[in-house]
């Protein structure tokens, strides 16, 4: 195994500055104060993302909702999206570690390591300020969880609302398990796994660095929603999580052995999972890849509590308009898509071990509006029928 010869070189001076950096700039314990400080009441009245980032944006439900109706709406994109990255940094914790052990055979690893280190504590400070926030919103709205869940483990789906089923499911968290397993134990699985990260990483930059707007754009930003304060500490760390990512899957990696036939399979593997994961786009939630399907019985949640007080009639008839026709909100969601492939693309373009269909991301560009749409149309014919036949029981 070729050994890493990082002392003195040009590497290892973008690795010290970029670790040394995220030390002196670490929001930790900022992110730690405000959160406790979070009293949904107190924050209400205002944005917390630019309005553009609200649940169902330029949709009908959008157009038909009142002011404070768009508030919460707004207030749940925040949730769910947060809820989202929540589940990603339960997974980066994990993996963050069993790729510095697949670090430990080479000479200098210990930036790397401590770069790693740093970041998994930060990473359980972001999940400890959205969990907190989030639940506390959802209380306060709805009285009991509707985006939020019990912490996760690592080895589940990563995308919360995902076109799986039980066996996928099962069959996912083995091959995570296996990747855990082997990357401990195997420097350049353990730098190509930055470049998943990297990829995953980058999508999430592009629209937090958009939803921190709000704060950076406050008139008065000590006086800015916790909300919007949590979402401009976590845009600066993870710039620097990016930067680290990009790094070790680019230039630390070139430090090593080409990889085996073995470890490029499994390479390829980890982003072509990664593909999948971003194949689909939301109406509901612009930046997140969600499965909109499985949505639906949270939708349907949301429409017919006190806030929008629908009917089930009235509730469906929403949904169907939504999720199943064209609108401003569904044009804005696939451009987002549109602009992460497009990222994804120029980030991996020089891996010279990906496969062809990775390094084009041929299948998380195989999807488009009219894909959707029809996805859409049979699915919620089949939601449709199920939530009908329920509430003739109820």
């Amino acid at each position: 195994m070729t050994q890493l010869h990082l002392k003195n070189s040009l590497l290892d001076r973008k690795l010290e500055i970029n670790y040394r950096r995220n030390r002196q700039q670490d929001h930790t314990t900022l992110m730690d104060e405000v959160a406790q400080t979070f009293c949904y009441a107190d924050c209400q009245h205002d944005y917390w993302n630019p309005e553009e980032f609200s649940l169902f944006y330029g949709t009908p439900l959008w157009e038909q909702s009142s002011q404070p109706q768009r508030l919460v709406l707004n207030h749940l994109y925040w949730v769910a999206y947060y809820s989202q990255i929540i589940s990603a940094e339960i997974a980066t914790i994990f993996f963050n570690q069993t790729s510095a052990t697949g670090l430990y055979a080479q000479e200098d690893f210990r930036l790397i390591c401590d770069t790693l280190d740093l970041e998994s504590s930060q990473e359980r400070a972001h999940i400890s300020a959205f969990r907190t926030i989030s639940q506390r919103t959802e209380q306060a709205l709805f009285g009991r969880s509707i985006f939020t869940y019990p912490m996760r483990s690592p080895f589940t789906e990563t995308m919360v609302y995902a076109d799986t089923t039980a066996l996928k499911t099962w069959w996912k968290q083995l091959q995570l398990q296996y990747f855990g397993l082997i990357s401990a134990n195997n420097a350049f699985l353990a730098c190509q796994y930055f470049t998943v990260r990297g990829v995953r990483t980058l999508n999430g930059k592009l629209v937090q660095h958009k939803l921190s707007q709000l704060y950076q754009q406050h008139s008065r930003p000590e006086t800015a929603p916790v909300p919007a304060k949590i979402s401009h500490y976590h845009f600066l760390d993870e710039s620097f999580h990016f930067n680290s990512s990009t790094l070790l899957s680019q230039e630390v990696i070139a430090c090593l052995a080409p990889p085996t036939a073995f470890e490029r399979y499994v390479a390829n593997l980890g982003l072509r999972g990664c593909q999948r994961d971003h194949y689909h786009f939301s109406v509901a939630i612009n930046g997140i890849f969600w499965y909109d399907p499985a949505l639906y019985s949270k939708i349907y949640q949301v429409l017919r509590s006190p806030i929008f007080a629908m009917s089930h009639a009235a509730a469906k008839t929403m949904m169907q308009r939504c999720f199943t026709e064209e609108s401003e909100g569904l044009h804005r969601s696939y451009q987002t898509h549109q602009e992460a492939l497009a990222s994804y693309r120029v980030y991996v373009e020089k891996l010279a071990y990906l496969w062809s269909s990775n390094r084009d991301m041929t299948l998380m560009a195989a999807n488009s509006i009219p894909r959707y749409l029809a996805t859409q149309q049979r699915a919620f014919k089949r939601f449709a029928h199920q939530i009908d036949r329920e509430m003739s029981h109820v």
